[in-house]
């Protein structure tokens, strides 16, 4: 049995990661390249290596760096590949579960996308019956020899349902808001009926007003002066001329 391991791949490991890639695969990357994944998302690529150290497979993963969902971060399979000497011993496999589980643990990514050629039937094997991938849209020249590629997508977090409504608050008894509506329409009542109250004593008021002042105020009226053939009659008090003309004649007389 061939005993292989699998761990997160460093550094040191990305010249025997290209030279695996240049065995496997027709899509190649600088080293550059290589080395960007490794310090941007050192948690997310993984590798196989034989009992002697050497690398037999390896999976470079990155997260989306312009996700289409903002609320959905979601990962992406840059290069899957196995060496021929060891396939079929679930490698490809158990590179990608890793790869998944760090995407959701570390990134919280919500599903993990990849691309595979239309004609790499066994890889589109592995993605569809194996590791549970399905195919979201067909990209038209999407390879450098403009061989068209299958994008796939797998969930790794099921789509949250809608949240249902917060419980409402417990509703009073029966009683307690039976005496509550009834101080409340009570309360209304009174507001409603003060102004109107109001308003008709600011209308009624003028009105008894004047109704009691012409009832209770005197009438001052000055009688007029009595009239007799002619003659004025003259206010208490005075004299006529004619009576203090007898009173000095009879007192000449008397003086005499």
């Amino acid at each position: 049995a061939k005993m292989v391991s699998i761990r997160r791949v460093e550094v040191a490991d990305l010249i025997a990661i290209q030279t695996a890639n240049l065995t496997c695969l027709p899509e190649n990357y600088s080293m550059k390249y290589y080395l960007y994944h490794i310090l941007t998302w050192p948690q997310l690529s993984y590798l196989a290596e034989d009992h002697k150290g050497r690398v037999v497979g390896y999976v470079l993963a990155k997260m989306e760096e312009d996700p289409v969902d903002e609320l959905e971060p979601h990962g992406h399979i840059t290069s899957l590949a196995v060496l021929s000497s060891h396939r079929k011993l679930g490698l490809a496999t158990k590179l990608m579960n890793n790869a998944e589980t760090a995407m959701k643990e570390v990134y919280k990514s919500a599903y993990v996308s990849l691309h595979v050629r239309k004609s790499n039937r066994a890889a589109l094997n592995l993605y569809s019956n194996t590791l549970g991938f399905t195919t979201s849209k067909i990209e038209k020249e999407y390879y450098a020899d403009a061989e068209d590629a299958y994008a796939m997508e797998k969930r790794l977090i099921p789509k949250e349902e809608k949240k249902p409504n917060p419980t409402p608050a417990a509703n009073p008894t029966p009683s307690a808001t039976k005496g509550t509506s009834k101080n409340a329409s009570r309360k209304k009542n009174k507001q409603a009926g003060a102004p109107q109250q109001q308003q008709q004593q600011q209308q009624s008021a003028p009105a008894g007003e004047a109704k009691s002042t012409a009832t209770t105020a005197p009438t001052t009226t000055t009688p007029p002066a009595a009239t007799t053939a002619g003659t004025t009659t003259p206010a208490a008090g005075g004299v006529s001329k004619n009576a203090q003309r007898k009173r000095n004649a009879k007192a000449k007389a008397a003086a005499a």
